[in-house]
């Protein structure tokens, strides 16, 4: 049986790609495609990533899942030509997104990151920052708390503090028997919803491109108290946090922890280099030095790209940087200085060093190739004008519903972001689209409404399975991706419908002191009444 569970995710790919290339020798015939394939800008742009979506969930298994849904919008484009739908795959997708400079960037940052962790646990600066921190903090609460507190300091770009909070808290959350889904889930609600209301930073130099005409910089900062979601979310974290709640799949992780299963079902996924410590002169400097190296070194390269060093001032700098060539500049020299340090230290040998390169690739090859075929699928989407479709619906529905505007505006960006997995993507959707339909009306309603496009890009990115921040966050925690996607959606959807509500307020008051403490106070309300529900399971158990 268990032989047979393990193989019908692979039959099941197989029987797909049967039925779905049935028609080829049929069309194979057919004139040659237009310009534009005939589901283009039409709901069935949708499709591909909804597919990948629903079979990730069902199945539990990611690698087919994205696969089928990449073929399936193969198969839309070329209107089901073999010979069209593999070169669209492979020309216009896995190819084009693989020799993608920004993508290039982030696989870069990618790698140096697993080398890095990998070296500071064999330096053994991690188990000495594990030894340090529990003299520290006495508790599971506490835990999940210095998580949040080192989340929230790292909020210069999500990938960064993806991967960084989850290899610095990772030996802390352990000993304190906080399973790793919970601190996926703890980086991943830290990481975007932290990066959108942070001024400095790569979220907010993409948002304020995107608004054409006005002062995108200054528009950005009034935006913040109206980011319902990022902030709702940062409520929602402590409170379950500090009240001990947990409900959903969620539940079921935590009480596998506090029984010694970080993982629950032996669902393991392994921490390379953690099993060969050997640095007994490691102390907690080893992991110190090379995280705040990484972090000042990534902050100049960012500003670096942005033209600092020649004359641009700091803000300017950050607005304009480029965040994939910053951070892999940032990281390689973060990595320099790592190296260099534990020669003089004397707590590994240069040959040991460059041993923990091909082992920090190994560890981040399933990020990799989860990144590889998110970005493919993107492609498949965009190719099939999912953007336009979106952008026309909303245009269209736009000025009969100004109060609920901001509402619609909202769920609109979730469904989008969440089907693509772009929050980039969607703000350059739906923000020129709201400026063009408040510009010189109603200025407070454009500053809530443009709030709601970063709110809803972030919602439906952090639901996401195939966003590139839900990736890095189970990379980061080295936390199973389906078991990530599953335990961390009961949380996300119940802030986004406190969120959509506390919109709909905001929309009629156009007034953030009455909306924003509305929000936090329903939020509030929610997490007890999860509590009490939760204290009533437990006296009947």
């Amino acid at each position: 049986m268990k032989n047979w569970k393990r193989k019908w995710p692979v039959l099941s790919l197989c029987v797909m790609l049967l039925l779905v290339l049935l028609p080829v020798n049929v069309l194979a015939a057919a004139e040659e495609e237009a310009a534009q394939p005939a589901m283009y800008a039409t709901f069935w742009a949708l499709v591909p990533p909804l597919v990948a979506i629903a079979l990730a969930l069902i199945t539990k298994e990611v690698y087919s899942s994205l696969f089928i849904g990449i073929l399936v919008g193969g198969l839309f484009y070329s209107g089901f030509s073999f010979e069209g739908t593999i070169r669209h795959i492979f020309d216009d997708g896995i190819l084009s997104v693989l020799s993608d400079t920004y993508n290039l960037g982030i696989l870069v940052f990618l790698v140096i990151l697993g080398t890095m962790v990998c070296l500071m646990n064999r330096a053994g600066g991690s188990a000495a920052f594990g030894r340090w921190a529990s003299k520290k903090i006495k508790s599971r609460v506490g835990a999940q708390l210095a998580t949040i507190m080192l989340g929230v300091l790292i909020f210069i770009d999500d990938y960064f503090n993806c991967l960084t909070v989850g290899s610095v808290m990772r030996p802390v959350t352990d000993r304190h028997k906080v399973s790793r889904a919970k601190l996926a889930y703890l980086i991943d609600a830290t990481a975007a919803p932290v990066c959108i209301i942070a001024p400095i930073s790569s979220w907010a130099a993409a948002v304020t491109g995107f608004v054409e005409g006005e002062d995108g910089f200054s528009i950005f900062i009034r935006a913040i108290p109206y980011n319902f979601y990022a902030l709702l979310t940062i409520v929602m974290m402590v409170a379950l946090v500090v009240l001990k709640v947990d409900y959903g799949p969620m539940a079921l992780h935590e009480k596998n922890a506090l029984k010694g299963d970080l993982f629950s079902a032996g669902d393991r996924v392994a921490d390379e280099g953690e099993e060969r410590v050997s640095g007994t002169k490691g102390t907690v400097l080893d992991l110190l030095i090379p995280i705040i190296s990484l972090i000042v070194c990534c902050v100049i390269g960012m500003i670096y790209t942005g033209g600092f060093f020649s004359g641009t001032d700091f803000i300017t700098a950050f607005s304009e940087c480029d965040a994939s060539v910053g951070l892999a500049l940032g990281s390689f020299f973060g990595l320099v200085i790592t190296i260099v340090l534990y020669q003089i230290r004397k707590v590994m040998k240069f040959g040991d060093c460059m041993a923990c390169l091909p082992e920090g690739f190994k560890a981040m090859v399933p990020a990799i190739l989860i990144l590889t075929f998110a970005w493919t699928l993107k492609a498949m989407t965009q190719s099939l004008g999912a953007d336009v479709f979106v952008a026309e619906a909303v245009k269209h529905s736009a000025k009969g519903f100004m109060n609920l505007l901001p509402a619609i505006i909202f769920l609109v960006g979730c469904g989008l972001a969440f089907a693509t997995g772009t929050s980039w993507g969607t703000f350059g959707i739906l923000i020129p689209i709201v400026v063009n339909v408040f510009e010189n009306t109603n200025p407070e309603l454009m500053i809530i409404s443009i709030s709601a496009c970063m709110a809803g890009a972030v919602c439906g990115d952090h639901c996401s399975p195939i966003s590139d921040t839900t990736i890095m966050s189970s990379a980061g925690a080295r936390c199973n991706h389906v078991n990530h996607v599953t335990t961390q959606l009961p949380y996300a959807v119940t802030a986004a419908v406190v969120s959509c509500i506390t919109y709909v307020v905001a929309g009629f008051s156009q007034n953030v002191w009455i909306s924003l403490p509305f929000g936090i106070i329903l939020m509030l309300a929610v997490i007890l009444f999860a509590r009490w529900i939760q204290n009533g399971k437990a006296k009947e158990a």
